[in-house]
């Protein structure tokens, strides 16, 4: 079998997995987050922290909850890296550095997983498993959250109330995230990753010497990884170690994980907007990018540019043999277009355009799908900003789901899209113009910018996937990396959060004849227009410093 059909065979398989997930795993969340019953462990979660989940709240209320958890979550992680030393299980390493603690703090309470240290050779199992794993289900839980909110704002009318912050963050890890994170461990065990608390042993004699492993929990880690689109690795190879990610199925399985949720939810919306065609509309934008995407990636990675890659198949420097050039390169696309970050092979060893396409997937806001919850609000983002620029060229005021898009709600969504290319081009021109910053980078010239622009863009899109050229565990980028996470995550939320509050205050709007039909290809069409139209003007000079010089020079 050609390395070719062999990835168009798993892009069917992994399309019908997804299509037999879509409309039991989307119902089932629409049905958690509209339920007026608590599980009796939820109500003790309740108890514990003091929280009523029945009072509803107004989005600035809805906004302090997930500041306030979110604060909280990195101060505990930030103080339990610090204490390592100190802890049982800690396998011998010591209390992680405070700028590279801070750094991890801020990458996993704000969903990025972003890695400047190795972990195998830095983290203890009472961090990995009770802080970052944890990290892993919660992060995750409050973009779903959020995401919610905004579909309320959407639903509800002449009040201004999203529901309650504490319920939806609860429900989102008791009832979703945890039972297909347990589901998914069992098979990733099963396929052969490791889950067990075992020390440092050493494997084997290679040229004289022993290697050194140490175990860990870490199927259940890689689950949630997936599942939560969150991203960090057990092992700093991530999920190209065959601890993590031991065949093609389990590399397939990983796949599948971390697009069934953004994917899933846009059929939560269409049920709870009471429009499923709503939701298959956004479903069609978000396959659309993605299909797109997987294709550009192939045509680059399958190219035969040279007798090397004509012998090997394909640009196999830097990926995986289990996987070969088709599975890595739905991977690469898949990882990139949401929030994961995971990775199976290294980014940085693409081809030059095929390290563009990486760096544009996350640069459209990881749309398509996104990541948990994120995905689905920064689509209905682009979507209103979609409507708006219909609405001009019309001369009508812009709706959408029955909601006019006034001169406020236009103010909160285009904050929401300036924000991340501000925080990407202001710290990348800031590293490439000081002196020291440029000694992490491995490579120099067109390459090297692609790594400092990669790091800033994984972070501030809250991603976390690395270019693997450049050594980001110093104080600048551990320090600037971390606020950009922490301001990429969280800036955004206020403006989402803002616009679903003004939304649920308005009465809805009757469609009449020259309302613009949103369900119908033609809004889909557009939507993808607008994206990439936005995209391409916001980064454009960016990326032709980088990949798209490397590419076109090759």
């Amino acid at each position: 079998m050609s390395p070719v059909l062999a990835g168009v065979l798993q892009l069917l398989a992994l399309i019908a997995a997804l299509a037999l997930a879509y409309v039991p795993l989307g119902d089932y969340m629409a049905k958690v987050y509209s339920s007026d019953k608590h599980w009796r462990v939820e109500k003790w979660i309740y108890k514990g922290i003091g929280a009523n989940p029945n009072t509803e709240m107004r989005w600035p209320a809805y906004l302090r909850g997930v500041l306030a958890f979110s604060a909280v979550s990195v101060l505990f992680l930030y103080l339990l890296q610090r204490l390592q030393g100190h802890l049982p299980g800690s396998l011998g390493f010591a209390a992680i550095d405070p700028d590279q603690a801070f750094n991890t703090a801020a990458s996993f309470v704000s969903n990025t997983n972003w890695q400047s240290y190795y972990g195998e050779q830095a983290m203890g199992h009472v961090v990995q498993t009770g802080g970052l794993a944890v990290q892993n289900f919660v992060s995750a839980a409050v973009g779903i959250a959020v995401a919610v909110a905004l579909v309320r704002g959407f639903s509800r009318s002449r009040t201004g109330e999203l529901g309650n912050f504490w319920a939806d963050l609860v429900r989102g890890t008791i009832r979703i995230l945890l039972p297909l994170s347990v589901v998914a461990a069992i098979i990733l065990v099963a396929c052969g990753a490791i889950q067990n608390f075992a020390g440092i042993h050493s494997v084997g004699q290679f040229m004289g010497g022993s290697q050194q492993w140490n175990g860990g929990a870490v199927a259940s880690q890689e689950a949630i990884k997936e599942i939560g689109t969150n991203g960090g690795g057990y092992f700093n190879a991530n999920s190209a170690h065959p601890f993590e990610n031991p065949t093609p199925f389990s590399n397939l399985f990983e796949i599948f994980l971390l697009l069934v949720i953004p994917f899933a939810l846009t059929r939560t919306f269409g049920r709870m907007v009471g429009s499923l065609k709503q939701g298959y509309a956004i479903l069609a934008t978000m396959a659309t990018i993605w299909l797109g995407f997987i294709a550009l990636m192939m045509w680059t990675e399958f190219a035969h540019h040279g007798p090397a890659f004509q012998i090997a198949g394909g640009a196999m420097e830097g990926k995986e043999d289990r996987f070969g050039v088709g599975a890595s390169s739905i991977f690469a696309v898949s990882t990139t277009l949401t929030s994961t970050g995971a990775v199976d092979s290294f980014h940085s060893s693409f081809t030059g355009l095929g390290g563009g396409i990486t760096i544009l997937g996350m640069q459209l806001g990881e749309i398509a799908p996104g990541g948990t919850g994120s995905g689905l609000y920064g689509m209905l983002i682009m979507a209103i900003i979609a409507v708006f620029i219909a609405g001009l060229m019309v001369g009508r005021t812009p709706e959408y789901l029955g909601k006019k898009i006034g001169t406020r709600e236009i103010k909160f969504a285009a904050c929401y899209i300036l924000i991340t290319p501000a925080l990407v081009l202001v710290f990348t021109a800031a590293a490439m113009a000081l002196p020291t910053p440029g000694n992490s980078m491995t490579n120099s010239g067109a390459h090297g910018f692609s790594e400092i622009l990669y790091a800033y863009t994984s972070g501030a899109n809250n991603n976390g996937s690395a270019f693997a050229g450049l050594n980001a565990d110093t104080q600048w980028f551990n320090s600037t990396i971390g606020i950009a996470m922490l301001l990429g995550r969280f800036l955004p939320m206020v403006f989402v959060l803002a616009l679903a509050g003004s939304l649920a205050e308005q009465r809805p709007v009757p469609a009449t004849a020259g309302t613009l039909r949103t369900e119908k290809p033609l809004f889909t069409g557009l939507l993808v227009g607008a994206i990439l139209i936005i995209t391409g003007l916001t980064y454009f000079p960016a990326l032709a410093l980088g990949p798209l010089a490397e590419g076109l020079a090759s």
